[in-house]
């Protein structure tokens, strides 16, 4: 650079004389008397690097902070075990922040230091985040440091550091570390990447150990390649302990979920619970859902793990996160949903509410100085490793309708900025952590809270907006509600919601999941919202089983459960038998093929089609491969009637699974049910 040439000193030199004041010049390197940088001219220059540490334990220097044009500082290197220094921030209008520091290296059995963090790209229009520093190696590696913000309007966030590996002089002990979350974008900007995971040295790579549901193309399939399809019902219990024993859920539900032809179950977990201090995981409350996802699998159901929040957190009137990741600013908190019986009101209109939700988008510090979304981020690393090794665990659903706080408005109008730059980097951040222990169960992503997304969708036409997943093996999650206010709107929002959550997932070579219908005891507006789903041949949980310890809908508890209460038996007046009605309709469970669509007749009539072919792309299941169809005897009491073209019966009598093989020879198998009128008796086959 000029600047430090011969002839650029003699100019520095003039211009600073002149001013009596450090206009022009970088800053000088930081030293073990003076570890932080020196500031840049006030004007025009670089800060000078921290001190690169050679003391055990003492962190590296700080990087000095640049002018008004210029960039700052690197942050020096950590000393054996401490962390690395903070890059220096940008100049105010221009410049690129400062890299953070490598942590140091554990000696002796120590754990490895944290890298520092980016420095800030703080121009008021141009600004670049610094990369955050790598962390040290050591017996536990230590974590990235976090990349620096990019400047508000056309920044970039810098990209997390890597962070150190792990038995590195000595045993390790708890998981993996993680890499540093990337810095945040301005508004024309992008989000910094985040950093890469450290691995346990003289250990391989976290590989399954058992035989999960996973992705190929827009299907969920088992590992013989069969599509499954799944429909399920919502089990999230609100308040503490948030466990679904707590409300009375067990053995008999499980059954009756089971005979009713359900097969999978959305179960709730509550980060407050999952992570009730920084950095302290609750064993025994994942020891708890353990035993729910245990009794589920028994009975043959799947469970997605649902990180449910309402309303951000307990402090503001709903269910999620610890008190110690709810920041208010001060401001007021007024219960605003309750008065008008619409909690959603609470998003748009409570300011402690939309607080909350920016503080959590900054990655603002926690009380330990890590921030929410990094601890956001470790709550689910814990949550995998505890699951990864249960088969029936097919799913880790990231978050529950997260809002984009204060820009909800913004976000209504194009929610392209907050879907991809700030719901996709949570999402690309919490699958590195769940991968760093969990390589094979599917995440399920989500668009924006429907009190945003369903109105961009149905009133601007706005299409799922989400930027790229860094993970092949996603699924995108949506909820499909068609009513606001006991108006049933569900015979238009039902396919508008559920089109262009096809489109996407098309698009990006992921099934789609509808998580969330329903909330409403009219069996009409139920059918509405479930039956567009179906026509597209979607898997689904309604909501809710019950509505016990219900704290955030607009319905009322009653009104959308299938269950009234958990604690007494599922049948009489404990039942929604109307609801039951509607959700238990035949489907295709297993398909050894393609499927190619299945119709429900208001008789009670089912035909379903589908061609060998595996949807792999290799070739066809071989003949007498089989094919499994719900059908409960809640639909057919009197059994039913079946006619098949190109494959043969193989379940018993009226089974409430129809299990179909495949003939030789067969490219297309056809099926009908219908539901025989007297008394049950064997199958007439034609």
């Amino acid at each position: 650079m000029w600047i430090t040439s011969e002839i650029g000193q003699l100019v520095n030199g003039f211009v600073n004389a002149l001013a009596g004041s450090y206009v022009i010049g970088n800053g000088a390197a930081g030293t073990a008397e003076r570890p932080e940088g020196g500031a840049g001219g006030w004007l025009l220059g670089d800060g000078g690097a921290g001190w690169d540490s050679t003391q055990a334990g003492v962190a590296g220097g700080r990087g000095g902070s640049a002018g008004v044009f210029g960039d700052g500082g690197a942050g020096g290197q950590g000393g054996a075990g401490a962390a690395g220094g903070t890059g220096g921030v940008s100049g105010l209008l221009m410049g690129i922040g400062g890299l953070g520091g490598d942590g140091g290296t554990g000696e002796g059995g120590a754990k490895g230091g944290a890298g520092g963090f980016g420095g800030a790209g703080r121009g008021l229009a141009f600004g670049l985040g610094g990369h955050g520093g790598a962390g040290g190696d050591g017996s536990v590696g230590g974590v990235g440091g976090d990349g620096g913000n990019g400047a508000k309007l056309f920044g970039t966030g810098g990209d997390g550091g890597d962070a150190g590996d792990s038995a590195i002089g000595g045993p390790a002990t708890g998981l993996v570390a993680l890499g540093g979350a990337g810095g945040i974008a301005g508004i024309f900007g992008t989000h910094g990447d985040v950093g890469g995971f450290g691995t346990i040295a003289g250990s391989s790579p976290p590989a399954g150990t058992v035989d999960k549901l996973s992705t190929t193309g827009t299907w969920f399939t088992n590992s013989d390649g069969q599509v499954v399809l799944m429909h399920g019902v919502n089990v999230v219990y609100k308040i503490a302990p948030y466990d679904p024993d707590a409300m009375g859920f067990g053995e008999d539900d499980a059954q009756f979920l089971a005979s009713s032809g359900f097969n999978v179950v959305r179960l709730g977990i509550i980060w407050t619970a999952v992570e009730p201090e920084p950095g302290v995981f609750d064993t025994a409350y994942l020891a708890g859902i353990d035993r729910t996802v245990q009794m589920l699998s028994e009975h043959g159901i799947y469970t997605v793990l649902d990180m449910h929040q309402d309303l951000y957190s307990t402090e503001l009137h709903g269910e999620g996160a610890p008190a110690w990741a709810t920041y208010t600013g001060g401001l007021p908190n007024p219960d605003v949903g309750a008065l008008f019986g619409q909690f959603a009101l609470n998003y748009y209109l409570n300011p402690a509410q939309n607080h909350a939700w920016e503080a959590f988008w900054a990655n603002a510090d926690a009380p330990d100085g890590v921030g929410l979304q990094n601890h956001y981020a470790q709550s689910w690393q814990a949550v995998a490793n505890y699951f990864r090794d249960s088969a029936d665990v097919i799913g880790y659903n990231v978050i529950n309708e997260p809002w984009p706080g204060f820009s909800w408005p913004l976000a209504i109008a194009n929610g392209a900025f907050f879907g991809s730059q700030q719901l996709t980097p949570l999402y690309n951040q919490t699958i590195a952590a769940i991968r760093s222990v969990d390589p094979d169960t599917t995440v399920f992503i989500s668009p924006a809270s429907p009190a945003v997304d369903e109105i961009s969708a149905v009133f601007l036409g706005q299409p799922v907006r989400l930027g790229p997943i860094s993970d092949p093996n996603t699924a995108l999650e949506y909820h499909g509600y068609g009513g606001v206010a006991g108006l049933s709107l569900a015979n238009i929002v039902g396919p508008i919601m559920a089109g262009r959550a096809v489109r996407y997932g098309t698009a990006n070579d992921m099934p789609v999941f509808m998580g969330e219908f329903g909330a409403t005891s009219n069996a009409g507006h139920l059918a509405n919202e479930m039956n567009p789903s179906d026509r597209r041949q979607i898997s689904w949980t309604n909501w809710a089983y019950s509505g016990v310890g219900e704290i955030t809908s607009s319905a009322s508890p009653r009104d959308q459960s299938l269950v009234y209460d958990p604690a007494l038996p599922p049948v009489g007046d404990n039942l929604n038998a109307s609801n039951l009605r509607v959700l238990s309709k035949p489907y295709p469970q297993v398909i050894s093929g393609t499927p190619q669509g299945w119709t429900n007749g208001d008789d009670g009539s089912f035909q379903f089609a589908y061609s060998t072919a595996r949807v792999d792309g290799i070739g066809d299941f071989a003949a007498g491969s089989q094919s499994t169809i719900s059908t409960p005897a809640v639909q057919y009491p009197n059994g039913y009637d079946v006619t098949v073209t190109g494959g043969h019966i193989v379940s018993a009598p009226n089974s409430a699974r129809l299990v179909i093989a495949s003939d030789a020879g067969a490219t297309a198998v056809r099926v009908t049910v219908t539901p025989r009128v007297g008394p049950a008796a064997a199958n007439t086959v034609v």
